[in-house]
């Protein structure tokens, strides 16, 4: 189920437009996959859950995927998405 909600042509679609991770000169943890954040983002929207209900079947913990959801709403980058996903 969770793999059907971001299809290959809709993940080629949108890769491209996703910031890039920023260097971590201090190590830490290593952010989630984004192909994974953008599955989270969908099943939240659809299912209106909040960020902390994320099932474990997404991949990505709500805790992980909720920060780079906002960071990537906040990036603006997605405004040059079609307006149609594929």
């Amino acid at each position: 189920m969770i793999k059907s909600l971001v299809s290959n042509d809709l993940w080629e679609a949108l890769a491209p437009l996703l910031p890039r991770e920023r260097p971590k000169p201090k190590g830490g943890r290593p952010r989630c996959d984004d192909r994974l954040v953008l599955a989270g983002i969908i099943f939240v929207l659809r299912s209106g859950i909040p960020w902390e209900m994320l099932p474990r079947e997404v991949g990505c913990s709500g805790m992980s995927c909720g920060p780079q959801a906002a960071r990537l709403a906040g990036s603006r980058r997605l405004d040059q998405a079609p307006s149609r996903a594929p």
